[in-house]
């Protein structure tokens, strides 16, 4: 199960970046790249990450890179060494079949891993009903936080009542909200503020197009007659593995705000640039075929990765990307955190 001090800070809400992967040109790990992408994180300070998940590329699994195991390990042993907290919540990508689920599931917690995000990508041939079955052998064998990722990546369509049932599973302890759309997001609140499970349950937002608005958001339905309220309490996101310091400043700040209930115009603003901004790291005019490129390009104009590479050829920036990226960056100077990164990544490429 679950320790208590991180189900609290999982309840509560946390900033949780998805890692990438850093590549030398000829997509070789780059050992100090990625040890430097996580010490970056923490000293953004985040409340944990969440590594072999989309953003950290999910071919790291294929035979021929063979790379899960390694990208796993390397940020365990930064997260040793930075001499977290306690509540710093370790997040492991989990994909495939039965079979491959366990045995990342059982390698995630036996080095160290606190949670895992079980896909349900590329699972097209199983119902609803096996993807429910998956999901509590895994939820066996590690703390689960369910999936919903958007189509357009290779996601799917779920029910109502599959959100329902995933809600009532035992050691499921959130749910990533990522289809980037509000009916479907809206479908995943109400079956969790009707389960019995509710409280139990923290609700992150991976809705890359909606992200403060989610974070501002209260959910309130009618449940056998009572009004129940809920929130999403943090964020699980590729966007936020760039300009990382100020999301954690900006997430501080929409705490307190959100406390207080007035909420200025000007975060929605805000919001809107955000979007904006992740409409061009994450490729959205050519459904997202250069998103991991486009957050890779990111963090090596800021030097934390040597290039924008990823371990298949094919995936590169779209035309035109660069430009939407060179746009973004002069239009809002104020989502950075190039002052962050240049004081202090010296000390995060040491070895």
């Amino acid at each position: 199960m679950l320790k208590t001090e991180l189900k609290k800070a999982l309840l509560e809400g946390a900033v949780i970046p998805a890692h990438p992967l850093a590549l030398t040109e000829d997509r070789k790990l780059d050992l100090q790249g990625q040890r430097a992408l996580t010490r970056y994180y923490i000293e953004a300070g985040v409340g944990g990450i969440a590594v072999g998940v989309h953003t950290t590329q999910f071919e790291i699994r294929d035979p021929q890179f063979n790379l899960f195991e390694d990208v796993l390990r390397l940020a365990i042993e930064e997260i040793v060494r930075a001499n977290v907290p306690e509540n710093f919540i370790k997040i492991a990508g989990i994909c495939g079949p039965v079979e491959q689920a366990l045995e990342e599931a059982a390698f995630a917690k036996e080095i160290g891993y606190d949670l895992g995000l079980l896909s349900m990508g590329g699972l097209s041939d199983l119902s609803e009903e096996a993807l429910i079955e998956r999901t509590k052998k895994v939820a066996a064998v590690i703390p689960v936080i369910g999936f919903y990722l958007q189509p357009a990546v290779g996601g799917r369509v779920f029910s109502y009542d599959f959100w329902c049932e995933l809600a009532e599973t035992p050691n499921v302890h959130a749910i990533k909200i990522a289809p980037f759309n509000r009916y479907l997001t809206t479908d995943v609140v109400r079956a969790v503020v009707s389960s019995s499970r509710n409280g139990e349950i923290a609700l992150y937002t991976g809705n890359d197009d909606n992200i403060i608005a989610d974070l501002l958001t209260t959910y309130s339905f009618n449940v056998n007659g009572v009004r129940i309220e809920k929130r999403i309490v943090g964020g699980l996101l590729g966007h936020w593995s760039v300009w990382t310091k100020r999301v954690v400043e900006t997430f501080r700040e929409l705490n307190v705000v959100r406390e207080s209930k007035q909420i200025p115009t000007s975060l929605l603003t805000l919001g809107q640039e955000i979007t904006d901004a992740n409409a061009a790291f994450f490729d959205a005019k050519n459904q997202f075929k250069g998103s991991i490129a486009g957050i890779n390009e990111v963090l090596s104009r800021q030097g934390i990765l040597k290039g924008n590479w990823c371990l298949l050829d094919r995936e590169v920036l779209s035309p035109g990307q660069l430009e939407e990226i060179d746009r973004v960056y002069a239009a809002y100077p104020h989502l950075h955190d190039d002052d962050f990164v240049k004081e202090n990544i010296a000390k995060w490429l040491e070895s």
